[in-house]
């Protein structure tokens, strides 16, 4: 542990991104009788693994109390998987098991699932982009009912596994105390939506549903919401880039409103959410408890935009919130005052390009002067070419009151430059007076050599190492 530059713990073996060779690997399996009380392994991002783990899974009935094992980007082989699902019986207290990032699993997790006995106290599984197929897919869903315990399942960035969901949906019920279901990006299709709905009514406990980024969903809601509404627990819905169809924004403008304690919702990428005539915007406000919405690139006209205003007055735990590629935002920000000024637990605030104005700059600084945006801790302004440079000069002069501030993007579009002279001296002054700034992007701003040099000698002269992102 010494010669990898890691502290020596009796219960955790974190060797993660150590560039671990063959020969580590061996003589760490040689370490394993001298741990008897070994509780977790974790081996990520550490490619030589792949191909040696038979080594290390032979000697793993020594640490028999172990509960968590971290294999994410080890280049994991046919034979690395077999050895570990051989290892399963000696390992009775497994409880965490993350398999993420190695694509040669695919096709090939039945030799791991084919080994689990049933009573496996196996809690959280994760096996994302791992290249897994439809016949992996079938055989976790076989497997399902001997875990009992799991609470988080995570197949997210599986294309191929879409038409298995179905099957896997079935099994489901098997897990009735399932807190985290994570199908990002998995291929999913409308009938996949519609088992996966069948399932939800035998999952009370779901905190977290995630089906973004399967775009052949859309159009699949108005006959699958069914159970959706039943989830009194979710705290968290993701369904950003799913093609939702204004018949879709109907239903889910009646169910989602229902689900009374959701924090996070996205429906960002989803242009029919803006444009459709149904209120779902305006139906946020009875979800007092968000504390999330992101509406990201949705297609957004002045009368949605003021309706998710008018609901957001309503979001008293608001703390983040993302209106970006939403081009009516600007020059309408101010509808947004009465939200800006009753959600002081907001942090995140994105308005990538909005094309805002010039006023909008100087509404957000009124606010801040006024005792507002306490609590900003990261402003992305980047890909707004309309704000004039005495826009960005107000700007600059009143952001030193944002004490908390972390992270500022003022870049500029791609294919975009413009000088910043006018208001770098602000920019500087402000600074001085941002203890929390580490992160600046400024993309596309033309600086000379002499505003290079000052902000290079900034960082030094006030010990600070904020990033610049030039």
């Amino acid at each position: 542990m010494q010669k990898l530059g890691k502290k020596p713990n009796s219960k955790t073996l974190d060797l993660n991104n150590c560039a671990l060779s063959a020969a580590d690997v061996t003589e760490l399996a040689a370490l394993l009788p001298f741990l008897p009380e070994l509780e977790e392994i974790s081996l990520s991002w550490n490619g030589c693994v792949g191909g040696t783990l038979k080594a290390l899974t032979a000697h793993l009935h020594h640490v028999n109390l172990l509960k968590v094992i971290r294999l994410n980007n080890c280049r994991l082989t046919a034979e690395d998987v077999t050895s570990l699902g051989e290892a399963f019986a000696i390992v009775p207290q497994l409880e965490e098991l993350d398999l993420s990032w190695n694509s040669n699993i695919g096709g090939k997790l039945s030799l791991l699932t084919k080994k689990l006995r049933k009573g496996c106290k196996i809690k959280l599984l994760k096996i994302t982009d791992c290249n897994l197929t439809a016949k992996d897919g079938e055989s976790l869903a076989e497997i399902l009912n001997v875990m009992p315990n799991l609470e988080v399942l995570d197949l997210s960035i599986n294309k191929h596994i879409g038409c298995s969901v179905k099957v896997i949906a079935q099994d489901l019920k098997n897990v009735p105390g399932l807190k985290e279901l994570n199908l990002h990006m998995c291929g999913l299709k409308q009938d996949s939506l519609q088992g996966l709905d069948t399932a939800l009514q035998h999952l009370a406990e779901l905190r977290k549903l995630d089906i973004s980024c399967n775009k052949e969903i859309g159009g699949g809601f108005q006959d699958s919401t069914a159970h959706l509404a039943s989830l009194k627990n979710l705290e968290v819905l993701d369904l950003h880039q799913c093609c939702v169809t204004e018949e879709d924004t109907t239903v889910l403008s009646q169910v989602i409103p229902l689900l009374s304690s959701l924090q996070e919702l996205n429906l960002s990428s989803n242009k029919n959410v803006g444009v459709s005539s149904d209120p779902l915007l305006g139906r946020l406000r009875f979800l007092p408890k968000l504390k999330s919405v992101a509406i990201s690139n949705c297609g957004l006209d002045k009368e949605s935009f003021s309706s998710l205003a008018e609901a957001a007055l309503h979001l008293p735990e608001l703390e983040i919130l993302d209106l970006s590629w939403n081009k009516c935002v600007g020059g309408n920000l101010k509808l947004l005052w009465g939200t800006l000024k009753l959600a002081t637990e907001i942090q995140v605030l994105r308005l990538s390009s909005c094309n805002l104005v010039a006023e909008d700059l100087a509404l957000l600084m009124l606010l801040t002067r006024e005792g507002h945006l306490t609590r900003l801790q990261q402003l992305d302004l980047s890909y707004n070419n309309s704000i004039s440079d005495e826009g960005w000069v107000v700007f600059f002069q009143g952001l030193a009151v944002v004490k908390d501030l972390s992270e500022l993007d003022v870049s500029l579009r791609p294919a975009s430059c413009r000088d910043c002279g006018m208001w770098f001296g602000e920019l500087l002054a402000a600074l001085t007076k941002l203890p929390a700034l580490a992160e600046l992007g400024m993309q596309r701003w033309v600086l000379s050599e002499t505003q290079r040099k000052s902000l290079e000698s900034f960082n030094q002269d006030n010990k600070r190492n904020i990033r610049f992102d030039c």
